[in-house]
């Protein structure tokens, strides 16, 4: 399989007769995504309005910004662990991938990719399949050969158009939500944030703001001129747990599924307008990330392997790598066209070779898929 040059960033592309996708050499980027839905196409994913600009010299993981990328270590990493510097989101998100393969298998299409980091050495593989007949993306990754604690996680981001109805956010049933605690933006660096530091909560749609009141994070774009940032922790106990984003005008929902066991919590960055230096220059706007972790909120390794109050109270912030077993990530993400009315989702259930999508408004939708690819090898 050659490399193609795709929105600016040398890439492998991957077909099926529902979805093309394509992965960036550099950091391994999911982006950009087509999705087949009958006779029209969606593209949720976002891809950064600078990927085709001759820009400034910054970090690869901002030159290459789009869709879906593996973190490991998950977030800024600006602090050493034992003597471990990171880059942000971990060299998964900013060094060049390995090819190791592409391949046809009855309806399976698979491309299979390597990285060997230096600064916790370890061999990650990683595969991006697509099946006939299914409207999604199943992602696994495999870390092998690294000990130690370790905070990982997606970094999912969509894009809602330009006026209209916007997005519908849920997810499944949460221990509880909390507002990033420390300061997410500075005013003084062009930077602005609405949120409540710390704030908890037990609903997206009751989150405090920082100027008094309330706002529903259930709804977006919201709050334009703000960059925020929170975190839903799953209910322990269960394998299975989901994020949902229903795209109003245009009738489909994005939703991505993983297990809890591994993936703990969910990150909400809202993006829209609130960060005025570069690249952003005010121009980041209307972009949603729900990001799979394991993690302190945003902050990095050192954060997430110290004690928290988040692990203080049952919730992991990091998982434990043992050279002589394999470390398993896997997720799956995919689309389903809705019925006018649809509202929310409420639940994802799964059922057979597929899941059913139940609306908040009584409708229900089935999406053929192997959900169990979520607990495979």
């Amino acid at each position: 399989m050659k490399l193609q040059k795709i929105a600016g960033q040398p890439s492998w592309a991957l077909h099926s007769n529902l979805v093309d996708a394509a992965v960036t050499q550099t950091g391994g980027q999911l982006g950009p995504v087509t999705f087949r839905l009958g006779r029209r196409v969606v593209r949720p994913f976002h891809v950064a309005p600078w990927a085709e600009e001759k820009t400034a010299k910054m970090p690869n993981i901002l030159k290459v910004l789009r869709g879906d990328f593996f973190c490991m270590p998950f977030g800024g990493n600006a602090t050493a662990w034992k003597g471990e510097k990171h880059p942000a989101h971990g060299q998964t998100a900013n060094e060049a991938w390995q090819f190791v393969g592409a391949e046809e298998q009855g309806e399976t299409r698979s491309l299979a990719l390597r990285l060997h980091t230096t600064v916790r050495k370890a061999r990650i593989e990683k595969l991006i399949q697509l099946r006939q007949g299914h409207p999604a993306v199943y992602c696994r990754h495999v870390i092998q050969g690294a000990s130690g604690p370790m905070n990982l996680g997606h970094h999912a981001m969509l894009e809602f158009s330009k006026g209209g109805a916007g997005g519908r956010i849920s997810t499944s049933p949460m221990a509880f939500g909390q507002v990033y605690p420390g300061q997410f933006e500075h005013a003084a660096q062009g930077g602005y944030s609405s949120l409540k530091a710390g704030a908890k909560f037990r609903s997206l749609d009751r989150v405090p703001l920082a100027a008094g009141g309330f706002t529903d994070l259930s709804r977006y774009p919201a709050r334009e001129g703000f960059e925020d940032l929170a975190m839903i922790c799953a209910k322990p106990g269960g394998n299975f747990a989901w994020s949902a984003a229903v795209f109003t005008d245009e009738r489909y929902v994005w939703f991505s599924l993983k297990d809890p066991r591994v993936l703990t919590s969910t990150v909400l960055w809202h993006s829209n307008g609130g960060r005025h230096y570069p690249p952003w220059n005010g121009r980041h706007r209307r972009v949603l990330a729900l990001e799979e972790v394991t993690s302190h909120f945003h902050d990095g390794l050192a954060e997430s392997a110290a004690k928290n109050p988040l692990n203080a109270c049952g919730i992991p912030t990091t998982v434990t790598l043992n050279p002589k077993r394999p470390t398993i990530v896997n997720v799956i993400m995919g689309v389903a066209a809705v019925p006018e009315g649809f509202a929310a989702v409420k639940t994802i259930e799964r059922k057979n070779d597929a899941i059913i999508l139940r609306g908040s408004a009584g409708h229900r939708v089935t999406v053929p898929l192997d959900w169990q690819f979520l607990y495979g090898a």
